[in-house]
């Protein structure tokens, strides 16, 4: 399984629980302080919510695949590389309210991407990672 990660940054993250809720047909996966995410089955999608400033409108936080395993993250993070791709390969790290393996790369726009597997859940949601992004 795989499937596409958008999170945002949200100023009214209870308003944004709820419009999301309704448009996903479904509750959130996982509900911490400041924070909500939605495994949503149709269309495959993890959608990720962090709150941001009062006031502030919505913006992107960062992009992402979600990958099963350990070795779909070294393929990915192996054939970027090849590709030309300069990466930022992270083991182990507590991001999000989840323990990963990641590897982050950036598209033209300075836009962050990761790729990404969750290992198991964690009481930490911010990683500080260099222009990388993920919750911080």
């Amino acid at each position: 399984m795989s499937r596409v990660q958008l999170a945002l940054r949200v100023a009214d993250l209870e308003g944004s629980v709820a419009f999301y809720s309704r448009l996903f047909g479904t509750e959130p996966a996982k509900r911490r302080p400041g924070y909500a995410n939605f495994a949503v089955t149709e269309p495959p999608l993890k959608l990720v919510l962090i709150e941001g400033a009062p006031g502030e409108d919505t913006r992107l936080d960062h992009l992402g695949v979600e990958v099963s395993t350990t070795e779909e993250v070294a393929a990915a993070t192996a054939r970027l590389a090849e590709s030309g791709l300069a990466t930022l390969e992270e083991t182990d790290t507590s991001c999000c309210h989840a323990l990963q393996d990641k590897v982050w790369v950036h598209g033209p726009g300075r836009e962050p991407w990761e790729v990404y597997v969750v290992k198991a859940d964690a009481d930490t949601r911010d990683k500080a990672v260099p222009a990388a992004g993920c919750c911080g």
